[in-house]
């Protein structure tokens, strides 16, 4: 076993850490100190997985263990509250109960979340796979129909602690953080202002034509990246999960031309339809949506440049050409929703 413990990932803290950079203290030893705090024997494999927000890490087991490995997600400090992190946990647990392939948290006497260096951790069964083939019809409706067995759990009951997608959220208070960041090049921060502004009023305008959807606990993030297929889809990283309409899950999976997301769209929704009704409605806010993720994304970057991570993974952020880029997409954004809604083909 490790016994390799610092001083700092010695000390099992229950708040959150405040130091601006708390990752530069999650060594290897505090992650595998974290694993073994559970009893779980570690070998000192260690793989850092494709995440920023978080910390992800595929770690190697004792070979006494059947599994041989585990996935290790350290939460960053302060982003959420426990509250929100187990109905995170709660709603994984009640859609594997349910036999809906979602990657669910283990439990150890109980317990899905952890403490150790001041870190607050979860911990996975780690399941292979690649990206689904989004361009192939059986695909695309085995997908719809798993999506909607999530959404039928997740109309069930309300978050508590979770927050709701809404355009204050993912888009005025983006839109505000990003004016006064100071990331925006002088010479061209009014033609984005004037951009986003126009932007948020059409979503506004989208919001206010699919008047009286309803908002249910969603994936939130179920892009391509989130869908692992090995003899079907496994749904994974539920850390964005929130109160959103049923269509947020759906319209990330779509992609190209318009004839083509229509196409998409009609086999997701066939799919969907077998398990979940689907209010047509929701279909004005496909592009309304797609707007808020833009807006969101940008503030996201902003507020984690301080992350050392961060300035390595998008050195193209901080660069003149990437808001040259983003007026132009928010351009293309509000010509869309000016458009009808598109509609399944």
């Amino acid at each position: 076993m490790l016994r390799r413990v610092n001083a700092i990932a010695g000390r099992t803290m229950r708040g959150p850490m405040t130091d601006p950079h708390p990752y530069a203290r999650l060594t290897p030893d505090v992650v595998l100190n974290a694993l073994e705090s559970l009893g779980l024997r570690c070998d000192g494999r260690l793989l850092a997985l494709n995440s920023y927000e978080n910390r992800v890490y595929q770690v190697g087991l004792d070979e006494t263990h059947p599994a041989r490995f585990v996935v290790a997600k350290f939460y960053r400090p302060a982003r959420w509250s426990e509250a929100a992190i187990a109905e995170e946990h709660e709603l994984a647990a009640t859609l594997a109960a349910a036999e809906i392939p979602v990657i669910a948290p283990l439990a150890f006497d109980g317990a899905t979340l952890f403490h150790h260096g001041g870190f607050r951790f979860a911990v996975y069964p780690r399941r292979g796979g690649r990206a689904p083939e989004l361009e192939d019809a059986a695909t695309l409706e085995w997908l719809g129909r798993f999506i909607a067995r999530i959404h039928a759990v997740g109309a069930t009951r309300r978050f508590k602690h979770r927050p709701r997608l809404d355009i204050e959220r993912f888009g005025t208070e983006p839109r505000a953080f990003l004016a006064a960041s100071g990331f925006i090049p002088p010479d061209l921060a009014t033609p984005w202002k004037q951009a986003a502004d126009l932007a948020l009023e059409a979503v506004r305008h989208a919001y206010e034509r699919a008047r009286g959807v309803r908002d249910i606990r969603v994936h939130g993030d179920c892009h391509v990246g989130n869908v692992l297929w090995a003899d079907g889809p496994h749904f994974v990283d539920l850390d964005d999960t929130c109160m959103a309409p049923a269509v947020q899950d759906l319209w990330m999976l779509i992609s190209g031309d318009r004839p083509s997301m229509s196409r998409q769209l009609g086999h997701l929704l066939d799919g969907y339809g077998e398990f979940m009704e689907f209010d047509p409605r929701e279909l004005e806010l496909v592009e309304a949506l797609r707007t808020l993720r833009l807006l969101h994304y940008s503030a996201w970057l902003a507020r984690r440049w301080d992350d050392p991570a961060f300035p390595i993974a998008f050195p193209w952020f901080n660069t003149a050409r990437y808001w040259q880029d983003r007026i132009l997409e928010l351009r293309e954004q509000i010509a869309a929703m000016h458009e009808p809604a598109i509609t399944p083909g």
